[in-house]
């Protein structure tokens, strides 16, 4: 194997005019399709019927109107296109998956939406001896193709389309993360096209060896979020602990086979007093299991509290079931749930075969958790997100918030919910600037969601998870606190909301909200990657 130092430090510098293609482009004109290199991605204009579907992502609150979007199909195609509107003053916005929360990608202002939903394969790549996977790459795709192939994974997403482009800028979430950390951990290389201060574009490649004098680019995308530096064109992944050549040994492995449950609460046997037990028992079961060594560490729950309208609360709970006590493991941790509570666990009406505990190979329980949301995966709703990352359990004001806001009468839509996702273990045992993702105290992770399709809906749904965010957050100004009983909030369920004094009071500065102490070194990174500030949007890094 080639030395991946020797091969990644290399620059490619790329720089020009946009040339008679480039003014084409600049046009909005379509190339005619018969004519179009294969590694040049189609542009799509207004009169092009593919227009509507490509100028918003999955949350339809958000519509962009731009001259075209590029659909990109190779890295030598994004410096062209990225040539181009850069050339022309263009305002731009990148876009992998479409799962963006907010208005970062799709919004008015955007005069070109760069589309990286094509470029998307997974292989290995020998001379870096490390797993190199393409921005458009879905998370589904990912899993299949890892596993399949060499038996490995990554420690990413529930949500089977998510796209490999931000969920990895953000930091990258899902239920292996308690046993196997984030995904940033275990990214080695990152391919990032971008724009100096002359305007110049250039492919720039960067490690994590400490020896790689573009190390700080790379640490930038280990949870700096999306947008923000260039466009990635490659994410390369290896894990810290990596040994020997073979491609199997050089990422994690996810256990042969999980223990699935998944059971629901009904609010109908629920009163005020019940609840506030049951958000208790779960904080305090977290708080108590949040440690790299807890034995615990191989469970991940997924909690859906729901509003009353909803019916009930679902529990999904993913085991390692290698583990010998894995059983155990879950039967503790439904037990923790229910003490105190004594409710009766009925079936979950999406997946009610697993009421009773079933041990399935982890890739097919991954599909089925992965699709069974039906709400979730709709990709015609609007939405609104929240989020905050929590240290220790709930106080009473919170869960006494949250039972208020959840069984409001007057409030009926059923697709209105809070999420509760285990963290902590393992992510918890990597130091807060080691990687861009600061919190590594937490113990779970809540995502505060409302979904409807009506737009003449979008007032109400909106105040009230406005409402209940404030509410639950009123001790501290209606935003999650740092280094307390909170810490902050997760950047890839991005909310321009907490940059909107408006909304956030607590004199904590959005940019602290998310990244901690970490942001004055995004600052610096973004200073000398992107120090124009092209690459711009609500949430983005400001150059130091």
């Amino acid at each position: 194997m080639k030395s991946p130092g020797h091969r990644i430090n290399r620059r490619v510098l790329l720089s020009g005019t946009a040339g008679v293609g480039g003014a084409a482009v600049l046009a909005g004109a379509a190339p005619a399709a018969a004519h179009v290199d294969p590694a040049t991605g189609p542009t799509i204009g207004p009169a092009d019927p593919r227009y509507a579907l490509l100028t918003t992502g999955n949350n339809q609150r958000f519509v962009a109107r731009p001259e075209y979007i590029r659909m990109i199909h190779s890295t030598e195609d994004a410096v062209s296109a990225l040539r181009a509107a850069a050339t022309a003053g263009k305002r731009v916005s990148v876009r992998s998956g479409g799962h963006c929360f907010t208005d970062l990608a799709c919004n008015p202002d955007v005069q070109v939406i760069l589309d990286f939903s094509d470029l998307n394969s997974v292989d290995y790549d020998p001379e870096l001896g490390a797993f190199a996977i393409q921005p458009g790459a879905r998370l589904i795709n990912i899993y299949e193709k890892l596993y399949k192939g060499w038996g490995v994974a990554l420690p990413a997403g529930v949500c089977y389309s998510v796209g490999a482009g931000g969920h990895v800028a953000g930091g990258g979430y899902g239920l292996l993360s308690r046993q196997h950390r984030l995904v940033v951990d275990h990214l080695y290389a990152v391919e990032v096209v971008t724009v100096d201060a002359g305007g110049r574009v250039r492919i720039v490649r960067a490690t994590r060896e400490i020896t790689d004098p573009n190390r700080e680019l790379w640490w930038a995308h280990t949870g700096g979020g999306g947008g923000n530096f260039g466009l990635v064109t490659k994410y390369w992944f290896r894990s810290p602990d990596a040994t020997g050549s073979s491609p199997a040994a050089q990422l994690m492995s996810p256990p042969s086979e999980v223990l699935l449950n998944a059971v629901a609460i009904r609010w109908a046997d629920l009163d005020q007093a019940k609840f506030s037990r049951l958000m208790k028992n779960y904080g305090a079961w977290h708080e108590a299991n949040s440690s790299p060594d807890s034995p615990y560490h191989y469970l991940s729950s997924i909690v859906n509290v729901g509003v009353r309208a909803a019916g009930g609360i679902g529990v999904l709970t993913q085991v390692d079931a290698t583990v010998p006590n894995a059983d155990q493991l879950l039967k503790d941790y439904v037990a923790a749930l229910n003490d105190g509570v004594g409710v009766q666990l009925y079936p979950q009406p999406a997946m009610p075969q697993f009421a009773t505990a079933r041990r399935l190979p982890w890739m097919r329980a991954t599909r089925l958790i992965g699709t069974s949301n039906v709400t979730v995966n709709d990709p015609t709703l609007r939405a609104a997100h929240k989020s905050a990352l929590i240290r220790r359990n709930f106080t009473d004001q919170q869960v006494a918030a949250l039972y208020t806001r959840l069984t409001d009468p007057a409030y009926t839509n059923p697709r209105a919910m809070v999420f509760l996702f285990s963290y902590g273990g393992r992510i918890n045992d990597v130091s807060p600037d080691a990687t861009a993702s600061a919190q590594r105290s937490s113990a779970f992770k809540m995502l505060f969601q409302n979904l409807w399709d009506d737009p003449g809906q979008d007032a109400v749904n909106l105040a009230w998870l406005r409402g209940l965010y404030a509410d639950f957050f009123a001790a501290t100004g209606g935003a999650p606190e740092l280094d307390g009983q909170a810490d902050g909030c997760y950047i890839n369920y991005a909310d321009a909301d907490m940059a909107d004094p408006a909304f956030n009071t607590s004199g904590v500065p959005w940019q602290t909200l998310y990244y901690k102490g970490n942001y004055a070194r995004l600052q610096r990174a973004k200073q000398k990657w992107d120090p124009s500030n092209f690459f711009r949007h609500s949430l983005s890094i400001r150059p130091a």
